[in-house]
C-alpha cells in the first residue's frame, strides 16, 4: 500500500515512517509548511526551516521521497484566524483539533490521494479497529496512557479517520525512541514541543492575538477592561479579556485576592473572579458535536474529558437535533472552560465530542 506521512521533524512522524517501511508499505514523506515566519518574533516551534530539514534527512536515511507542501494559507484560515477569533470571543481554543481536522487529514490528504496514496499516517498516540457488530472504524486511546493523544482527534469525519493510520499508538516514548536510535535517525533524541506551535516561545497567547488580531481582520476591545467580583463590585482593571482563562489566577489586581478567573465576558471586556467553589459546575453546553464511528441512539453515558490531561467524568450526554449537547455531570468538574473541547470515552474508545461553549452553574457578571 502506498502511505503518506506527515512528516513534523519530529521523533514520532520520523518512527512512524520508518515502520511502515518496514512493513513493507510504499512510503511518501509529506511535510507541511504551515506558518508563515517572516518577521520579527513570527517564529512558532513547529514546521520550522529546522524541523523541514530534520524530515528531509529521515527521508533520506529512509530513501523515501520527500515532499514539502505549502499550506500556509489553509493553516492560516482554518487554525491560526479561528485561534484568535476564539480568544476575542473570551474562549480558549484548542488549535491542535483543528489542525488535524482541518489540514492534516483535508488539506494534505487531498494532496495525498492526488499522488496516488491510499491513507495518511501521522505520529499521534493514537489507535484504530473494527467495530466488529457494525464494520465501522473505530479511534481508539494510545496504548501509552502518558502520551495519549486521542483527545486531540475527535473531530475527525467518519471518511478521514478511515483514512488515517497512526504507527506508533501501540508503543510508548521510550520505545520510540529506541527505534529511531536503532535506525540511526538524526531526530531520535529531539526534544518535543508542549505548547501552541505557531506561537513564538516566550511569548503568551494573549500576547500572539493582540499582536496578529489586526492582520487577520480579527476586532479586539477598547482597553483597558473591568474586574469585577461575583457581585459586581468593581476590583480593578485588566489589559484585555483575551489574556485569561477560566480557573486563571496570575495576572489579577491586587484586590482580587485569592480569587480566580470564574467567567469572561467578552462583550464588554470583564472578568468575573470568584473562589474556588464558584469555578465548579455540574453542567455544560457543547456544541458542533462529531462521532467519528457514527452517532450514539439518544441520550448516552461517557467519560467526558474536559481537557487533554483531565481525568474522565462520568456524565449522561444529551445530543440535540442542531449538532448541540447538553452534559450533566455525575459529580461537580472545576474550571469547565468555554473553547476548550469535551471528549466522550466508553474506556479507551472514543465515542466522539464537541466544543465547550457554557458552564450553566458558572457565575455571571452583572450588567453594565
Amino acid at each position: 500500500m502506498r502511505i503518506a506521512v506527515a512528516m513534523s521533524g519530529g521523533v514520532d512522524s520520523s518512527v512512524a515512517a520508518l515502520l511502515l517501511k518496514e512493513q513493507g508499505h510504499e512510503v511518501v514523506g509529506l511535510s507541511m509548511r504551515l506558518y508563515d515566519a517572516a518577521g520579527p518574533g513570527r517564529s512558532g516551534r513547529c514546521c520550522t526551516s529546522e524541523d523541514l530539514a530534520d524530515a528531509r534527512r529521515v527521508a533520506w536515511t529512509l530513501e523515501i521521497p520527500h515532499v514539502v507542501l505549502d499550506l500556509e494559507a489553509e493553516f492560516r484560515d482554518a487554525v491560526v484566524r479561528p485561534f484568535v477569533a476564539s480568544y476575542a470571543a473570551g474562549e480558549t481554543p484548542i488549535p491542535c483539533t483543528d489542525c488535524n481536522t482541518k489540514v492534516k487529514f483535508a488539506a494534505l490528504w487531498t494532496r495525498a490521494r492526488a499522488m496516488g496514496c491510499a491513507a495518511v499516517a501521522t505520529g499521534h498516540y493514537a489507535r484504530t479497529a473494527t467495530d466488529p457488530r457494525t464494520g465501522r472504524r473505530l479511534l481508539r486511546k494510545g496504548a501509552d496512557p502518558e502520551k495519549d493523544q486521542s483527545y486531540f482527534l475527535w473531530d475527525l469525519t467518519s471518511e478521514q479517520l478511515a483514512a488515517a493510520c497512526f504507527p506508533v499508538g501501540d508503543l510508548r516514548k521510550a520505545d520510540v525512541r529506541a527505534h529511531a536510535r536503532r535506525a540511526g535517525l538524526p531526530t531520535a533524541d529531539k526534544e518535543e514541543s508542549q505548547e501552541i506551535c505557531f506561537v513564538p516561545r516566550g511569548i503568551r497567547a494573549g500576547d500572539f492575538v493582540a499582536a496578529r488580531a489586526g492582520e487577520l481582520g480579527v476586532p479586539l476591545p477598547v482597553l483597558p477592561g473591568r474586574v469585577e467580583d461575583t457581585s459586581g463590585r468593581p476590583l480593578g482593571t485588566h489589559a484585555g479579556h483575551f489574556r485569561y482563562t477560566i480557573g486563571q489566577r496570575r495576572g489579577l489586581p491586587a484586590a482580587s485576592g485569592r480569587r480566580y478567573v470564574v467567567g469572561i465576558d467578552a462583550g464588554s471586556n470583564r472578568i468575573v473572579v470568584g473562589t474556588a467553589d464558584d469555578l465548579a459546575t455540574a453542567e455544560a453546553e457543547v456544541t458542533g458535536l462529531r462521532f467519528p464511528s457514527g452517532p450514539p441512539d439518544g441520550t448516552f453515558r461517557a467519560g467526558v474529558r474536559i481537557r487533554h490531561r483531565a481525568a474522565e467524568a462520568a456524565a449522561s450526554i444529551e445530543p440535540r437535533p442542531d449538532g448541540s449537547a447538553r452534559i450533566l455531570f455525575d459529580e461537580p468538574q472545576r474550571a469547565v472552560t468555554p473553547g476548550q473541547s469535551a471528549v466522550f470515552y466508553d474506556g479507551e474508545i472514543l465515542l466522539g465530542g464537541g466544543v465547550l461553549r457554557r458552564a450553566a452553574a458558572a457565575p455571571a457578571a452583572r450588567a453594565s
